[in-house]
Order: structure tokens, then C-alpha cells, then sequence
């Protein structure tokens, strides 16, 4: 049995229906469209906008990019996004983060119109999905549930362990597994005996950007593993939080770092882009 969960092969279906509503909302002289901002150099950032432009591209969605010198002042950028919440061409608005220091970071995901902000960072949205209400889905825990899902992996009773509490991953993904009915268990860098609660996991989330933070003795048998961390060893490759070659031989399922989350951040940012225009259009 494979036990390998693979993003690309999960976000190319998600990637197909959202192909499929694209065409079916241009048939109504609908062109779904998604914004995005970039500001400064940082190669990262510049990578995951090209992965999000080509994304676009093969379901159909015009990619309008927006970039900007990392001098910029924050009321400039401010204005830029007041535009484009007022651009009725425009269904999603994404900035991508990290900012430069001389901008506010939760003032700029603020200023995003809350109809619009397909990456479901500012507090309209995640108040919604606190309380349960229909909203945007935030794009790297939404994605690991489809990936879940998508692998007939039953949520339900299952004890969820989050290593990590940031606002984009580990706490939204937490109010997610509530939803489906999961236990879970919220760690961070100030939680003693960290091994008591991950060896309990049977589903074990690692969110904090640490090399090979994650180990063999640290996992229950059995266990489900995702892999959230996007780091770069001393030999510049790409590597999760968690050490994968010795997880891999007790762990019943885990993704891999490339090719697991991050497919599928992108797949539900399209996911929701479209989502937005059918809100927009009132379909």
C-alpha cells in the first residue's frame, strides 16, 4: 500500500474541478480572476507567486500580479488594495507575505475587502470559521484536509497533535479538525514533555519551520504524518520539519517535503478564488 501522501497527484483533481467551474462560469461571461501583490526581491516569495501564476494558467483563472519595490510606503500599498477591492474584475486579493519591517502586516490583511481575501487570513474571516459559519477556507489547512479525505483517512475520533500555533496554519488548522470531529491537542514552543503528546498523536502536524525538528522516537506506530515545514539543509535542499527517512518506517501514512502541503495550499487558493467569484456574482 502506498504510504506516501502525494500532494501533486491530490491537488491535480482539486485542480481539474476547479478547471471545470472556471469554464462553467465563463459560459455565464464570468472570467474568474485572482491578484496577487509582491513586494520586495526575497527569491521565496518570488517562487511561490510563479507556482501560483502557472496554477492560474492551467485552470483558466487570469493572474494579475502586482510588483512592488520593498521600499514602498504602507500607505501606498494600502491604496493599491483599496483598488482592487473596488476593481469588480478582481475576485481574490492576495498579498504575499513576509513584508518589508516599515509595513504592517496585520493592517494590510485587514485591508483586504473579507468577500475577497481568498487566503482567509484577516479577522472577518477567521472569526467565521471559529463559529462555523460558510467562508473562505484557509488555504494550507484546507488543503490537508482534502489531502486526507482525498486518501479515505477518517478524521473522526482521531487524536490531532499541531506542533505549532501560528495564526495560518496551527490554529486554523485546529478549529478545522474540530469541525471534523477530531481530538486535538495544540503545541508550541513553551509546552513541556513535547514527546508525551506527539506519541499520542494519531495524527501529527508539524508546523515550525525547524529542520528535522520531528523524530522516529516521537511518533506512535502507526501515526499519520504532515509535514507543513519548508526549510533548507546546509546542502541548500529543500527539507520538511520532520526527519523523514527514519518517521517513514513507523508511520502509516506522511507526506513528503517538496510535494505534499504545498500543492495543496495552491490547489484550495484556486479553490477559493473561485468560490469568490461565484459570492461576488451571487451565484
Amino acid at each position: 500500500m502506498d504510504r506516501i501522501l502525494n500532494g501533486k497527484e491530490a491537488s491535480k483533481k482539486v485542480k481539474e474541478r476547479v478547471k471545470k467551474e472556471v469554464e462553467i462560469l465563463k459560459e455565464k461571461k464570468i472570467e474568474v480572476c485572482l491578484a496577487v501583490i509582491l513586494v520586495g526581491k526575497d527569491k521565496a516569495s518570488a517562487i511561490y507567486v510563479k507556482n501560483k501564476q502557472k496554477a492560474c494558467e492551467e485552470t483558466g483563472i487570469i493572474s494579475k500580479t502586482i510588483e512592488l519595490d520593498e521600499n514602498i510606503k504602507e500607505k501606498e500599498l494600502l491604496d493599491i488594495i483599496d483598488n482592487l477591492n473596488k476593481d469588480k474584475k478582481v475576485n481574490g486579493i492576495l498579498v504575499q507575505l513576509p513584508l518589508p519591517q516599515q509595513i504592517d502586516e496585520k493592517k494590510v490583511i485587514d485591508r483586504i475587502d473579507d468577500l475577497k481575501d481568498v487566503d482567509c487570513f484577516n479577522v472577518k474571516n477567521i472569526g467565521k470559521l471559529v463559529v462555523g459559519e460558510n467562508c473562505f477556507l484557509p488555504c494550507t489547512p484546507a488543503g490537508i484536509i482534502e489531502l486526507l479525505e482525498q486518501k479515505k483517512i477518517d478524521i473522526k475520533g482521531k487524536h490531532c497533535v499541531i506542533v505549532g500555533r501560528s495564526n495560518i496554519v496551527g490554529k486554523p488548522l485546529a478549529f478545522l479538525m474540530l469541525q471534523k470531529d477530531a481530538t486535538v491537542s495544540i503545541c508550541h514552543s513553551k509546552t513541556s514533555n513535547l514527546e508525551f503528546f506527539t506519541k499520542s498523536a494519531d495524527i501529527l502536524v508539524a508546523a515550525v519551520g525547524k529542520e528535522n525538528f520531528i523524530t522516529k522516537d516521537m511518533v506512535k506506530k502507526g501515526a499519520i504524518i504532515i509535514d507543513v515545514g519548508i526549510n533548507r539543509n546546509k546542502e541548500g535542499k529543500i527539507c520538511g520539519d520532520v526527519k523523514f527517512d527514519e518517521v517513514f518506517e513507523v508511520a502509516e501514512f506522511i507526506t513528503p517535503v517538496p510535494g505534499g502541503v504545498g500543492p495543496m495550499t495552491i490547489a484550495t487558493l484556486l479553490k477559493n478564488t473561485v468560490f469568490a467569484a461565484k459570492i461576488q456574482n451571487k451565484l
